[in-house]
């Protein structure tokens, strides 16, 4: 599943409609079980992306580094974290099988968990926030977390397309287009 989305947002990226995706959200597709073609696109599409967060926040070439440098390594932490989020997702999803009795112990702890690790994520948010208002204004930080969103909501986009089976066809097109959730000008969204 991942490395279709990763090819789906390739895709995407080839037609100039990705220049939006944010570093950390790519980040935060990694899983260990990546292909080397995985690996391929999502360098693509860090390449492009960070060309592309240049131009819209002009960004000097050192901010541009030091962003980069803010990504891979918040990103490091926010990919463990969804892993572990999506563990606990998973094993509390097996405790609550209909028919099967929930272990009350197993799933209250699968709850702190998850509660432990939301927290965990808004912290995270938070020291990438505080570290990137080291080296950008903040407006550009602001840029930055549109560019964000409008990922997250493309991504979305994707999976839903995917399982409606209207996803990455043959020869790299894209299916039936999903609705568009905001209006601009075309190629400006994800």
């Amino acid at each position: 599943m991942r490395k279709h989305i990763l090819l789906s947002l390739a895709v995407l990226l080839a037609g100039g409609a990705g220049g939006r995706l944010a570093a950390q959200q790519r980040d935060s597709m990694r899983a260990p079980s990546d292909t080397a073609e995985a690996g391929r696109l999502r360098a693509q599409i860090e390449q492009r992306f960070n060309d592309r967060v240049k131009q819209e926040l002009s960004l000097n070439a050192d901010q541009a580094t030091k962003l980069r440098d803010t990504q891979e390594r918040f990103g490091t932490r926010r990919r463990t974290m969804m892993q572990q989020q999506f563990e606990r997702r998973r094993a509390l999803d097996g405790q609550m099988r209909p028919g099967m009795p929930a272990n009350a112990d197993s799933v209250n702890k699968l709850m702190d968990g998850m509660r432990t690790g939301r927290a965990e994520m808004v912290r995270i948010d938070q020291d990438e926030d505080r570290e990137m208002a080291g080296y950008l204004t903040p407006v550009q930080r602001a840029q930055f977390l549109q560019m964000r969103e409008r990922l997250m909501q493309r991504v979305g986009e994707m999976r839903m397309e995917r399982r409606e089976g209207r996803g990455v066809e043959r020869g790299g097109r894209m299916g039936a287009p999903a609705p568009r959730l905001r209006g601009g000008r075309r190629g400006r969204g994800i």
